[in-house]
């Protein structure tokens, strides 16, 4: 354990910061996992906005890294759009 005040505080800080950022990546988690498993029916188009939504609030808030977010945004946009296809 630290001795110098501001560290135990930054201690303190950091604690809250994760557990909030574990908090967004496990709905980030869920609602990508939703619409995968929805790609193909006829709810792939409300999962699929949920998830991109979700997406976008985790990068704005600094969960995930802004190119991360576009990387899982196109990845999933194009595994549902496969899906509708038939491919």
């Amino acid at each position: 354990m630290a001795n110098i005040k501001s560290q135990i505080k930054r201690n303190r800080q950091n604690e809250v910061d994760r557990l909030r950022n574990k908090a967004v990546r496990s709905e980030l988690k869920t609602r990508l996992k939703n619409a995968h498993n929805a790609a193909g029916t006829d709810d792939a188009e409300t999962a699929l906005r949920a998830a991109i939504a979700n997406i976008d609030r985790a990068a704005n808030k600094g969960v995930i890294h802004k190119n991360a977010a576009a990387r899982k945004k196109s990845r999933l946009t194009r595994h549902v759009a496969a899906a509708a296809h038939g491919d």
